[in-house]
């Protein structure tokens, strides 16, 4: 039987923290790193007041996620397809992107608003409110470009 004194427990247990601590940190450097490369959608914080007027302002529709914390679809969105390096691209620089909780603060109000009854719900919406276009439920990323892309050339739409 090995008997280590505790200089050897130390490195013992340093090294097996390092071993299987590795992935976690490199699993959250490379999700920094997506981020920071733009391969993962940006959402902007803010009021939807200021939404709006950054809107206006620079001629942008808003994409909005209409989420919840205990939706499975919801989280698989997130953790799949506003990851997706094609759709991260086209969505930030051809739209500003909100993600919001229908539970919470002002997202409760808003998907009252909006008449939310299933999440994920996305939205396209101009900068005077109106809805452009809706799409409810898990989309890949292929769907959700080919989605953003056909409803940005369409007038806005009645809630539905």
């Amino acid at each position: 039987m090995l008997k280590f004194g505790s200089s050897g427990k130390f490195l013992i247990t340093s090294a097996l923290f390092l071993v299987f601590n590795s992935g976690v940190f490199a699993q959250h450097k490379q999700s920094a790193e997506a981020v920071v490369a733009g391969k993962e959608i940006s959402f902007t914080n803010g009021t939807w007041k200021e939404l709006t007027a950054q809107a206006a302002k620079s001629g942008k529709l808003i994409f909005v996620d209409v989420n919840t914390t205990w939706c499975g679809p919801c989280r698989l969105l997130k953790s799949t397809t506003f990851k997706d390096e094609n759709v991260a691209t086209y969505f930030n620089q051809h739209f500003i992107s909100y993600s919001v909780d229908a539970e919470k603060g002002e997202g409760e109000t808003l998907a009252e608003q909006w008449k939310v009854r299933a999440y994920p719900t996305l939205l396209l919406v101009n900068a005077e409110g109106k809805i452009v276009s809706r799409q409810i439920g898990y989309v890949n990323a292929e769907r959700l470009l080919s989605w953003g892309k056909e409803s940005a050339a369409q007038g806005p739409v009645a809630a539905r």
